[in-house]
């Protein structure tokens, strides 16, 4: 059991690309004992991933900078700066989109810890505030992210899927 203090500067963490967006790892769940993670997202115009559900894993967002667009099966929900957005275990189906011209930074805390080892692995290392465009989606990359997904407790559903919500 980790048993001491730990901090981390704004210029510390790993940062990776991950569908356009840029995700800095504050804490993992190495630094935790597993019990959860702590990413910081920045999220250009139309960026966010596609619908994805994890039952064994909540998620939570604290908008610390524009909106993001929370999309579930239960409908939609803009969320601004000072929202706090709460996605329960269960395998609720949902995905993020900022749909404004500004950039969005948000917190994300994941409860328990793993899904940051996800993006790591899906991601492409980058430097701080530098954005990648999102990867030319095809059926080979497709099939990888669903594998790498599927092995870190997450499912990913086409594009559409929440389309009518």
């Amino acid at each position: 059991m980790l048993n001491k203090l730990t901090t981390v500067n704004r210029k510390e963490g790993k940062n990776f690309s991950v569908v356009g967006d840029t995700y800095r790892i504050v804490i993992t769940g190495k630094e935790t004992n597993g019990e959860y993670a702590i990413i910081d997202m920045l999220v250009p115009s139309l960026g966010g991933p596609g619908p994805h559900a994890h039952p064994d894993i909540q998620e939570a967002f604290y908008i610390l900078e524009g909106e993001i667009e929370i999309t579930t099966e239960e409908g939609s929900y803009t969320a601004t700066a000072g929202s706090f957005v709460n996605i329960p275990k269960g395998g609720l189906v949902h995905q993020f989109k900022n749909l404004s011209e500004n950039l969005t930074h948000m917190l994300c805390i994941v409860t328990p810890a793993g899904m940051e080892e996800m993006f790591e692995e899906i991601g492409t290392p980058v430097e701080a505030n530098v954005f990648l465009p999102p990867p030319e989606m095809n059926p080979e990359l497709i099939k990888k992210f669903e594998a790498i997904a599927e092995k870190h407790g997450q499912k990913l559903y086409p594009p559409d899927y929440l389309k009518d919500k």
